[in-house]
């Protein structure tokens, strides 16, 4: 199909999220949550269903949905009570999970997210309801059977389904960037989507351009990774508009996504809500949240990427890749906003924390709380090299390693120790100039002819003779004053 035909279409796009809270017990009973136990070993007569059984609320799950809610910036519903939502499948023993229908716990919000393009797009929040998890079906360990673990029964998820405000398979993707990043930094969350605590269902349609009505919705399940929903996106817009190309009808239906193959197939009829037969559940009573608990939590929430990353452009001047690099992660954020209230030179302390640090800390698969060294140090040795008492080659390949293997010690210790001070002797430096420009006078006139670039060499060649021990805006000027005098 050519590109001019996909043109003419819009490809319309809405997300349905489940994010697996990391709480220590189940949603409605005190099983635990560990991940990788043993298949079929995290059970109780509760989460099996079995009769006589009560279940009770997990309040964490609220206060999480809640914690959710306010970051999404949606409403948070006063009454809320939970439903029966009835089917079968083998990982489901109870024949129904426990979910919210009518009464969702969050509702009308929304987010942003900066586009590749440099523009922003509202995404709208339509509702966030809280439920049970069901088993997990296993197709890959046995030849002629589909085996069942059945200890994700009960855990706790927070449902997130967005408006249909998507219009491409990479928006969507970085829809789910962003939530992941939400969840962890809410700490509600690993957002890890190949152990399944993210998972995903697209709701894909397309229609011609400039019209206003909505194609036929086709639900595609079963993705483990956020290039797997863009990929099947993908594919999906070009078969809808294949279909429509030749005048058939967009069917209705559930499909999975095939990553070998890179096509989506077809799983059943899409189903309605009636199918599912709701009712309200009538073991569990109604849930009221009063205003002081939506304050309290609102109180403990942590600063959010959306207002770091402001924060990072407007007021430290980063550029919008150095601040989303920044605010990935988000204890490396509070730690980069740490370092930048002991120092003023706010790019390079990005630089640093970008560079040297996260290296650092990806070469050892650890956490910046597992960093060695203070934001106060570091603070310390960005301004010894703003101030000009080490170059920043020294600091970089001599005093960087040397510190991290010994990082009690002071850096002005650590500079004596090494020899690393820079030298500002004015006559003997400019003794060196003139030995560097009378070893190569070619490139000398070169330069004079034009060729700018040389000053470079000439630098090299300074900072191999003074062992790197000169401050390099003193070195750059002198060379100029000779080259240009």
């Amino acid at each position: 199909m050519s590109s001019d035909t996909l043109v003419d279409y819009e490809l319309v796009v809405g997300l349905e999220v489940h994010v697996q809270l990391n709480t220590q017990s189940k949603a409605f009973c005190s099983d635990s949550t560990e991940f990788g136990a043993l298949p079929n070993t995290l059970l109780s007569p509760i989460s099996l269903g079995h009769p006589g059984t009560l279940p009770r609320f997990n309040q964490q799950v609220l206060e999480d949905g809640i914690l959710l809610g306010l970051a999404m910036n949606c409403q948070i519903r006063a009454y809320n009570e939970f439903a029966r939502k009835n089917y079968f499948y083998a990982d489901l023993p109870k024949g129904y999970q426990i979910t919210q229908h009518l009464t969702p716990l969050a509702y009308d919000g929304f987010i942003h997210l900066n586009l590749e393009d440099g523009t922003r797009r509202r995404v709208g929040i339509t509702r966030i309801h809280m439920e049970e998890d069901a088993g997990k079906s296993i197709h890959d360990q046995d030849p002629y059977d589909t085996l069942i673990d059945l200890n994700r029964c009960g855990v706790p998820l927070l449902e997130v389904v967005t408006e249909p405000d998507l219009r491409s398979a990479r928006e969507a993707y970085q829809y789910l960037s962003e939530v992941r990043r939400l969840v962890r930094y809410l700490e509600i969350c690993d957002g890890n989507m190949e152990e399944g605590s993210l998972r995903c269902d697209a709701n894909i349609s397309v229609r011609q351009r400039g019209t206003e009505a909505f194609g036929q919705k086709v639900e595609v399940k079963n993705m483990n990774s956020m290039r797997h929903v863009q990929r099947a996106i993908e594919y999906e817009y070009q078969r809808q508009v294949e279909l429509l190309q030749r005048g058939e009808t967009i069917v209705s239906e559930t499909r999975s996504f095939d990553a070998q193959a890179n096509n989506t197939f077809s799983l059943r009829s899409k189903e309605a809500a009636n199918d599912y037969r709701y009712f309200p559940e009538p073991d569990l009573p109604p849930i009221w949240v009063l205003e002081e608990q939506i304050a309290k939590v609102q109180s403990n929430m942590p600063p959010l990427p959306e207002v770091l990353l402001e924060r990072f452009t407007s007021v430290y001047g980063l550029s919008a890749y150095d601040a989303s690099v920044l605010c990935d992660q988000k204890h490396l954020a509070l730690w980069f906003e740490h370092l930048v209230t002991l120092t003023p030179h706010y790019k390079q302390a990005a630089n640093w924390t970008m560079g040297p640090v996260k290296t650092w800390l990806n070469t050892h698969a650890l956490e910046i709380q597992q960093f060695p060294l203070t934001a106060k140090a570091l603070a310390s040795l960005i301004d010894a090299v703003q101030e000009g008492a080490l170059t920043h080659h020294q600091a970089v390949q001599s005093l960087w390693p040397a510190w991290l293997e010994a990082p009690t010690k002071s850096l002005h210790d650590l500079i004596t120790e090494l020899d690393l001070g820079q030298s500002s002797d004015g006559p003997s430096l400019e003794i060196l100039v003139e030995e560097v420009l009378s070893s190569m006078p070619g490139k000398v006139e070169e330069y004079r002819s034009g060729k700018k670039g040389l000053l470079g060499l000439f630098m090299g060649e300074l900072m191999k003779k003074t062992g790197g021990k000169v401050q390099p805006a003193q070195a750059s000027e002198m060379l100029r004053a000779k080259l240009e005098g």
